[in-house]
């Protein structure tokens, strides 16, 4: 069924396809000019769909967080990258039962993670790549020195049913504007090598070092050693990727569509996205969001179902009914928030179902289980 801007129910995520087409094969070709590779965070999107654009523009495998995203994505790919320690018997019962035909590599930063894959994989017959996360500076989750780096990589090789494959970092504290990153960068750099020099003495030396972020993406050759970068937020781009000049106008892939519904108070417009569309997220800049194709009106405030315009700086007064498409602050939890998006592409609009949102388990369509995405 086709669908249009002007028909279809708001609020709702919209996809300017060709966009996150671009934006994709940008990303592919900067990581061929610099010898890396392009695994990106489905997290940003959750759809099958626009997994298989990222794959065919040259992305090598996916990176997922939730064992229902690696039910969802192993129909499209058979290369991926679990970037979350399974804790639990459910987890681990889930993502031993992907097909055999994929590749799963898990990151993790315990031992106790890392017994617990080990067994589960020996249980399954199947071997599992480890990734040993290591802290580079957010100080959320991985190993905080390079002894302790050593010291997992070589528990990992002592037992059977995982394999020993790398390193994974998310330089997550760098999230300041690109031009302003030397130092963070260089510091960045200096701690990689170290930690590299310490693994390779002890025989570990790491086949993959996985790292990158969106805010970081196009600087990341500047940190000699990495092999691939995760960044997921650049297929979509959104707010704070603008701010910090990751990504200019005519990269925001992602919009909310919402429709204008009261204007009763002077000075603002009330549309009925709320922070059930767009997430109360304060970054990228103030409120909560702009317009898309009016970037110096901004969300003023968000209740759940009302996003407040502000409209003080403007003349343009929108009328009841009005439709306009605001630019989240931060795309990833916006995209979670939706039932669907509506993909436009060359005036043919549809109706994609996101099908990595939720916590599954995913029983995959007998069109999909064959390989084929809808």
């Amino acid at each position: 069924m086709t669908h249009t801007l002007a028909s279809v129910a708001t609020p709702v995520g919209v996809v300017d396809l060709a966009v996150a087409r671009q934006n994709a094969e940008r990303v592919v070709g900067y990581c061929r000019e610099h010898g890396l590779t392009w695994r990106p965070h489905v997290k940003t999107h959750k759809s099958r769909d626009v997994a298989a654009l990222q794959l065919a523009a040259g992305a090598r495998g996916l990176t997922v967080a939730t064992p229902h995203e690696a039910e969802v994505m192993a129909t499209v790919c058979d290369d991926l990258l679990l970037a979350y320690p399974p804790v639990g018997a459910d987890k681990l019962a889930r993502i031993m039962a992907l097909p055999g035909s994929v590749r799963l590599t898990v990151a993790l930063d315990s031992v106790p993670v890392l017994e617990g894959l080990a067994a589960a994989s020996r249980a399954e017959g199947r071997t599992t790549g480890v990734l040993v996360e290591v802290d580079a500076g957010l100080r959320r989750v991985g190993v905080q020195s390079a002894g302790e780096a050593v010291e997992l990589g070589q528990r990992v090789r002592e037992l059977g049913g995982v394999e020993y494959r790398g390193i994974m970092f998310y330089p997550g504290h760098i999230r300041g504007p690109i031009d302003d990153q030397d130092a963070d960068l260089a510091r960045l750099a200096d701690w990689l090598a170290a930690l590299r020099e310490s693994l390779e003495g002890q025989g570990l030396a790491p086949d993959v070092v996985s790292g990158g972020s969106t805010p970081t993406l196009w600087r990341t050759h500047e940190v000699p050693g990495v092999t691939e970068v995760r960044a997921g937020t650049a297929i979509f781009n959104d707010r704070e990727q603008i701010a910090v000049g990751s990504a200019a106008a005519g990269d925001l892939a992602y919009s909310v569509l919402a429709t204008v519904v009261s204007t009763a108070v002077p000075g603002q417009a009330v549309v009925d996205a709320g922070s059930k569309a767009l997430a109360k997220e304060e970054r990228g800049g103030e409120g909560f969001g702009s317009l898309l194709e009016r970037p110096g009106i901004r969300v003023r405030a968000l209740s759940e179902e009302h996003g407040i315009l502000d409209l003080s700086g403007t003349d343009w007064r929108p009328r009841i009914g009005e439709r306009v498409r605001i630019v989240p602050n931060h795309v990833c939890v916006s995209v979670n928030l939706q039932d669907h998006v509506l993909v436009v592409d060359d005036g043919d609009g549809r109706l994609w179902p996101l099908e990595g949102r939720g916590r599954g388990p995913f029983a995959p369509s007998p069109v999909a289980a064959a390989g084929a995405v809808p």
